[in-house]
């Protein structure tokens, strides 16, 4: 068993999971991975069942009916993967949105960097994103940028979802009082996280939309996150927030 585990949430992805799955296996170093599966109508689940024979141990799947949501989505393998030894917990794309070849470098600096989560981040070198409309660019640029002001957290990608956590991250930050369920999520773990002491690194990656599938992207998405961060940033006048251990 590796000690980290990629955490790939997947609806529909028949296009790409076979392609991601072997793109980490084939990295040189080692990492496992949990596919949670939202009751994919295409086959999905069907096709990681298939490769498990093939990578025994290190391919795991969960799956749920019916789609319940990215942030339950990814708790729901945070505490699967607390369950078991894995030291170092990612969250991934399925899409190839996210390069695999950068999760050695999120690792890095979590394992000898000092980081506590590192963010593999679109705009923290310029803007570094492939393929996408100017409008979308600058809604998710602008939107990070709100984010930083309404919380005081100084990290440039506040939306990202390319993620590494080190075990103890998870363990703190009470998994089951984050609140929100969809883009917002990737900004409430963040929040909760800078809020708990932790160390937060960004790590410059280059962002590639999607070729194959259909992204889960609309406006609304962020919609939610623009106004959940008022509400985040007002639940923390209240919430005492449990703090990183000193080591």
């Amino acid at each position: 068993m590796s000690d980290s585990i990629v955490i790939i949430p997947t609806y529909n992805e028949k296009e790409n999971i076979e392609h991601i799955t072997r793109a980490v296996f084939g990295l040189e170093k080692a990492f496992d991975i949990l596919v949670i599966d939202d009751g994919s109508p295409d086959g999905t689940g069907a096709i990681v069942k298939r490769l498990m024979k093939e990578f025994p141990g290190r391919l795991h799947l969960v799956e749920r009916q019916g789609k319940l949501g990215l942030g339950t989505a990814y708790i729901c393998g945070f505490q699967w993967a607390l369950e078991r030894d894995y030291g170092y917990i990612f969250e991934m794309d399925a899409d190839f949105s996210h390069n695999p070849a950068d999760l050695p470098r999120l690792y890095e600096a979590c394992h000898a960097g000092g980081a506590d989560v590192a963010v593999g981040s679109r705009y923290c070198n310029g803007v570094n994103v492939v393929n996408w409309p100017l409008g979308r660019v600058l809604m998710s640029y602008f939107a990070s940028v709100y984010v930083r002001i309404v919380t005081g957290m100084d990290v440039r990608d506040t939306t990202a979802g390319f993620k590494c956590y080190r075990r103890e991250v998870l363990e703190t930050i009470e998994l089951d009082k984050i609140h929100f369920k969809g883009y917002a999520f990737q900004v409430e773990m963040k929040f909760t996280a800078y809020k708990c002491g932790f160390r937060i690194v960004e790590v410059p990656i280059v962002f590639v939309n999607r070729v194959l599938g259909v992204s889960k992207m609309n406006s609304s998405i962020f919609g939610e996150a623009l106004f959940g961060v008022l509400r985040l940033k007002w639940w923390s006048f209240f919430r005492k927030y449990p703090h990183k251990k000193n080591n």
